[in-house]
């Protein structure tokens, strides 16, 4: 999805200097895929009237499009503000607009400001103005913070499209008095203010960023809901509970825990408790379980340094029931599983680019000279090399004189 602020400047982009993105937070910061667009209404369906508008990072609210204007996905509007006017991209229309205002639970009886017209080069421009001004004001208004004393943290300032007001976004562990504070951004910035209290998570999504995986943050780019993860997500995944890894970038349990846990648990279901298991050799206590594997490993209390048996799900619940019975095996390696040694396969390389060096020039070897010879003799005295006399080759060094034809 395009987006109007992103238009080109002689060749440069007017983005916010960050790699393309522009002044609405990136043009795939909470996209929408309309899988409806191609959908026709039946006969007589009036076309759905509300909208939904992205505004800076993931702000969306629902417009009433009372003049039915012509609204796709990527088009800028004007939309009613308080007081004065907003400007937004359109995210959803249509039949989609349908489902996320059913699935959101919005009623239509409450009072739903409306979309005032389509933006025009003057609302653009008044719009960028405004979107400008952002990045300093958060600045100033942290230092003002500071300077009053209050614990919290200014984490994004959002102006309002008319520039007559902005939104203060701030985090806080606890509850801030900012009466004296408001007063002094209006005196700075000439503006209304209003002060919005956002947690951990939802500033990790406004601000954004690349997580641990490589890939942009799940709630600056599709994750919308904020549900709960604790740490027994992490050992139901047999996750070790290292928290520096398993914190994002909020500082909070990271919200892919959440994405795998119930095939986890679906799998878990079919495992017996993890209790001890009772033999003639002694007793063995549960160490670790392969989940998708099937093998559940067990170690025995007295042995010091000994090695875990492998055994599987199916023959752990036999010893657990010869047990309920009054019996015990005679050692736990009777019912170990027994891992064969792998095949040695033929393996043919048939792109002939497994190599890493195929690429690498090699070094020729060079050819010995001839007349070299390999084996060094030992060095004379000075005093033996004068008595000596000189070799032939020496002798022969003088020129021959030339036969002379007369």
């Amino acid at each position: 999805m395009g987006c109007e602020s992103c238009s080109n400047n002689n060749g440069q982009p007017k983005g916010c200097k960050n790699n393309g993105t522009c002044s609405t937070g990136g043009c795939s910061k909470l996209a929408v895929y309309d899988w409806l667009a191609n959908m026709e209404l039946p006969h007589g369906v009036d076309p759905f009237e509300y909208v939904e508008v992205r505004f800076k990072n993931s702000r969306k609210e629902f417009f009433k499009n009372k003049d039915q204007y012509h609204l796709n996905p990527g088009d800028v509007i004007v939309v009613e503000g308080s007081p004065g006017f907003d400007v937004g991209v359109v995210s959803a229309a249509g039949e989609l607009a349908r489902l996320q205002f059913q699935r959101k639970g919005i009623k239509k009886s409450r009072e739903i400001k409306k979309v005032l017209r389509k933006a025009g080069s003057h609302d653009l421009e008044k719009w960028r103005e405004a979107k400008a001004l952002e990045y300093d004001t958060m600045h100033q208004a942290r230092t003002i913070a500071i300077s009053l004393g209050l614990e919290m943290k200014i984490s994004d300032v959002e102006y309002q499209g008319d520039k007559t007001k902005a939104i203060f976004y701030y985090t806080a562990e606890g509850r801030v008095d900012f009466r004296e504070l408001i007063k002094k951004y209006a005196e700075a910035f000439r503006i209304r203010v209003e002060m919005k209290q956002i947690g951990a998570r939802q500033e990790a999504g406004r601000l954004g960023g690349i997580g641990s995986c490589g890939r942009e943050l799940c709630c600056s780019t599709w994750l919308t809901d904020f549900r709960s993860v604790s740490t027994s997500a992490a050992r139901y995944q047999q996750l070790a509970l290292n928290t520096q890894k398993l914190a994002g970038q909020c500082g909070k349990l990271k919200c892919c825990l959440n994405y795998e846990l119930d095939s986890y648990l679906d799998a878990l279901k079919g495992f017996p408790k993890n209790s001890k298991l009772k033999t003639k050799k002694g007793t063995a206590f549960h160490l670790k379980t392969d989940i998708f594997k099937g093998i559940m490993w067990y170690m025995y209390e007295d042995s010091s340094g000994g090695s875990p048996v492998a055994l599987e799900k199916d023959r752990v619940q036999e010893i657990i029931e010869m047990n309920e019975n009054g019996k015990q095996p005679e050692d736990l390696k009777l019912f170990a599983v027994r891992e064969s040694a792998p095949k040695k396969e033929a393996y043919s390389n048939v792109v002939g680019q497994d190599s890493l060096t195929r690429f690498d020039k090699k070094k020729k070897k060079k050819a010995p000279r001839k007349g070299r010879k390999k084996s060094r003799k030992p060095r004379r005295d000075n005093k033996n090399q004068q008595n000596q006399p000189r070799s032939k080759k020496g002798r022969n060094q003088s020129k021959r004189p030339k036969n002379n034809k007369n």
